[in-house]
């Protein structure tokens, strides 16, 4: 049976694509502002991204009137006590997460699924609050999450059957693919690609190519869609930064070892696509080397 209502708590990027996705599936969605403020916000982003959808051809107004439709945003958690399947999507900070996964368990239903969206945090130190961790499973959505069809699935020693098979069914009902994977901090896709982004992040300090060059590389060299640098930029470098650090502690491997210039970045708030300059300055008509990053020394 498949699932028609879901709760997802954070309205950030990934949290919307969730939201979107699940209410294009014809899924009645309650998504919760997880911090106070506005929510004029988010229901404005998803609307400009079905309308992206809508003037590719991808589907009509009113299918998209259909799937805003579909969509309660709130910021009571109490929204929530219905939903079969609930999400926790809120920014990749430990203490933060588990304070919250504690408050979104009191409201849910006792018989839904609690899932989190983390990329490199470790489920058993998310679940330490929970009262009913059998129920409680890693789902790691990708960015954007329209057009990604992975999801890493991943569990508890004592994540019961149900709650994989419930997600399982979820997710292959929203259009994407679940792969179930042992829970360990970054899971498969970003145990490999962390130390790809950070080397070449790196490759570019070191003036062994310009940045471009880097980037044009690996998209022939490796038939990759981006190369490393673009890719960081897209992610949003807050975001690269903060599963490095994170897996340079849980892992204690210095593959995740955080280059110079990243942190320079990262500390400058110069975070990528989001925020308009980053390894790049997307401010002119093509992106650009950002002028403040020091090549070779």
């Amino acid at each position: 049976m498949g699932v028609s209502k879901v709760a997802v708590i954070g309205c950030g990027m990934m949290g919307r694509g969730i939201v979107e996705v699940a209410a294009a599936a014809g899924i009645e969605v309650t998504a919760v502002k997880a911090t106070p403020g506005d929510l004029s916000g988010p229901r404005q982003a998803i609307e400009k991204s079905l309308a992206r959808r809508v003037k590719r051809g991808k589907m009509t107004e009113e299918e998209r009137q259909a799937v805003l439709g579909r969509v309660k945003f709130t910021t009571e958690m109490s929204d929530i006590s219905e939903a079969e399947i609930v999400v926790e999507s809120a920014v990749e900070d430990e203490a933060l997460k588990i304070e919250l996964l504690k408050r979104v368990e009191k409201e849910m239903h006792p018989e839904a699924v609690l899932g989190t969206n983390t990329s490199s945090l470790r489920l058993e130190a998310l679940s330490k609050d929970l009262q009913r961790p059998g129920r409680f499973v890693g789902l790691h959505f990708f960015s954007p999450v329209p057009a990604m069809e992975l999801v890493e699935m991943g569990g508890l020693e004592g994540t019961d059957d149900y709650a994989y098979t419930r997600c399982e069914g979820f997710c292959e009902q929203i259009g994407k693919t679940p792969v179930r994977i042992k829970a360990s901090p970054g899971y498969v896709v970003n145990r490999l690609l962390v130390p790809y982004l950070l080397h070449g992040i790196e490759t570019l300090e070191s003036g062994i190519a310009s940045a471009e060059g880097i980037d044009t590389a690996m998209k022939l060299g490796c038939a990759h869609p981006m190369g490393p640098l673009a890719l960081s930029d897209l992610i949003g470098l807050d975001i690269v930064y903060a599963m490095a650090e994170t897996m340079r502690r849980e892992l204690d491997d210095p593959r995740y070892t955080i280059p110079t210039t990243l942190e320079q970045l990262h500390s400058a708030g110069q975070l990528g696509r989001k925020s308009g300059i980053g390894i790049y300055d997307y401010s002119g008509d093509k992106p650009t080397l950002n002028p403040a990053i020091k090549i070779g020394g």
